[in-house]
């Protein structure tokens, strides 16, 4: 820090010299931190609007187009914490029996109260049409988290019952498929497993989605005794030890599989 200026602004300069000016508000205590602005008016503006959304109950998220000193997400955190008295440091608001995450305007995340101590300590991000949080050193996608496959196609392998693909609530996710390299056959007929080398490879075409996944781990383990390459592995509790055994020696798989 190097002095401030403004009230709520402190002016600071990095190691490389530049000067950035960083605002903060404090509620109830507690020192909230606003982010930084390349100006010392930008980051008053968004101070001064902190201040106002604390103080104005009538002020909500639908109003926020009319506050835009200040940052979105800055918004969602301070209107929840006017409202419901919890400070969280990412942009949820509770509701009851369940908590939206914003992270834009636009994008708007269902999930319920049992996940509130997850999302409250880890940060969604967006990339491309993904969306992810950093969990211990890799990139988690949100999906995941409730059993969706990271290749999960809407329909195919889940389903959102209120047809909201935001909305993450257990009771509005159906999860239709918990194979890992399996999906419906092209001609509806049985399931096929494949599995993903330089592109998908078929690995063949089985009565049942057990068969298949079934088959998927066994053309992981031919792949494996030749290659360090890592593939996820179906659980499989469904039938016994030596049922499996029965069908993982029976089933016939692509011979190009190496």
């Amino acid at each position: 820090m190097n002095g401030n200026s403004s009230k709520g602004v402190y002016i600071y300069v990095t190691p490389s010299g530049k000067t950035l000016y960083r605002a903060s508000v404090t509620k109830n205590g507690r020192h909230i931190s606003l982010g930084s602005y390349p100006s010392e008016d930008k980051a008053h503006k968004a101070y001064v609007t902190a201040l106002k959304v604390l103080e104005d109950v009538s002020i909500s998220l639908n109003d926020f187009q009319d506050f835009k000193a200040l940052k979105y997400e800055k918004a969602v955190i301070l209107i929840n914490l006017r409202d419901n008295g919890i400070y969280f440091g990412t942009p949820i608001y509770l509701k009851k029996g369940y908590f939206n995450y914003h992270l834009t305007k636009d994008i708007v995340f269902t999930f319920d109260i049992e996940d509130l101590f997850y999302f409250s300590s880890h940060k969604i991000s967006k990339r491309g049409r993904h969306f992810f949080v950093a969990d211990y050193g890799s990139q988690l996608s949100i999906g995941a988290r409730f059993g969706l496959k990271a290749y999960s196609i809407e329909e195919r392998d889940c389903r959102f019952i209120n047809g909201d693909n935001l909305d993450f609530r257990r009771s509005n996710l159906e999860i239709l498929n918990t194979y890992h390299g399996v999906i419906p056959a092209k001609d509806g007929k049985g399931y096929t497993a494949r599995i993903h080398t330089s592109g998908y490879t078929k690995i063949g075409t089985y009565d049942s989605a057990l068969e298949a996944a079934i088959a998927y781990n066994k053309a992981v383990d031919i792949i494996k005794r030749s290659s360090s390459k890592q593939y996820p592995e179906n659980f499989i509790d469904e039938v016994s030890g030596k049922v499996y055994a029965e069908i993982y020696n029976s089933l016939e798989i692509n011979p190009n599989i190496k």
